[in-house]
């Protein structure tokens, strides 16, 4: 059941909004992430409905929330968001399963434009949940699966990023609201010591890390597929690094393959995946 107490079934339209990208809300993602480029001029940042799924978190999100954890995220870019434009959002539920004791929903959050229908850009959020009348002091899941070595590419390692992420950070990135990412006590209420950093920001460093080496062959065509893997908690410094792995021919363009992590001050990598985008026109 969600939190409404409603069936949480594949297929559940969650809700929808429309919204004028502003040059207003292209500065505030700006300052809240660090992420400063040219481009934002005339067009969004990629990302900048990271949350979007999250309007709608009562239809989709299940009952027991303590614990619960954002365990990974996908996004497809397919056109750039462009400022001035009126764009509408969707949600769904697109896929439920149970893996090593949880409850995993996954969410998929499409960005359309409002004139034409156009999908710019999709995200899938996968949210795990305890089973309900389970806590994290009754959760006992046994010796965690050894990872396999990463980042096995070996190509050349793109430019880096890095954010500190303070209490300030955190009310922008997931504000306004009090919540367990913006706020010690909810927080606690929840089982968690401390303010929890939101998944979706270090996801918007590796956007950070693809657009700056690749420009419009990142907005429009992007994908990223990436585990969250430690919680980040408040305070911590992050730095995302990109490896390229290969670069492939795709129609009449060439796609750059990366390997993608997020690693804290303390070497601990929060995030790993993979990355793309794609290169200029080829002859």
């Amino acid at each position: 059941m969600n939190l409404r107490g409603e069936p949480a079934n594949i297929g559940r339209h969650c809700g929808a909004n429309e919204y004028d990208i502003s040059e207003a809300g292209v500065a505030f993602y700006s300052e809240a992430l660090d992420d400063r480029d040219d481009l934002y001029a005339r067009v969004a940042p990629p990302l900048i409905f990271h949350s979007e799924c999250y309007a709608f978190v009562g239809e989709w999100y299940l009952r027991n929330l303590v614990g619960n954890l954002h365990a990974q995220q996908d996004w497809e870019l397919f056109a750039p968001i462009e400022v001035g434009q009126k764009v509408r959002t969707r949600s769904t539920i697109v896929d439920r399963y149970h893996k090593r004791g949880r409850d995993y929903v996954v969410n998929e959050t499409d960005i359309l434009s409002a004139s034409d229908g156009r999908l710019l850009v999709r995200g899938r959020t996968y949210q795990s949940f305890l089973p309900e009348g389970e806590t994290l002091a009754k959760k006992s899941s046994g010796p965690k699966p050894k990872r396999p070595p990463f980042p096995t590419a070996e190509g050349r390692d793109l430019r880096p990023a890095e954010l500190r992420v303070d209490e300030r950070r955190c009310w922008m990135f997931s504000g306004p609201g009090r919540n367990y990412h913006t706020d010690r006590e909810e927080a606690k209420k929840l089982g968690f010591p401390n303010i929890v950093v939101q998944g979706m920001l270090s996801t918007c460093l590796v956007s950070r890390v693809m657009q700056q080496e690749f420009g419009e062959g990142w907005l429009a065509g992007g994908r990223m597929s990436v585990k969250l893997t430690a919680v980040v908690w408040v305070n911590e410094l992050l730095t995302c690094r990109a490896r390229v792995r290969e670069t492939v021919a795709e129609g009449t363009r060439r796609r750059t393959h990366c390997d993608v992590w997020v690693e804290k001050d303390d070497g601990t990598r929060s995030l790993l995946g993979t990355a793309s985008a794609l290169e200029g026109e080829r002859a």
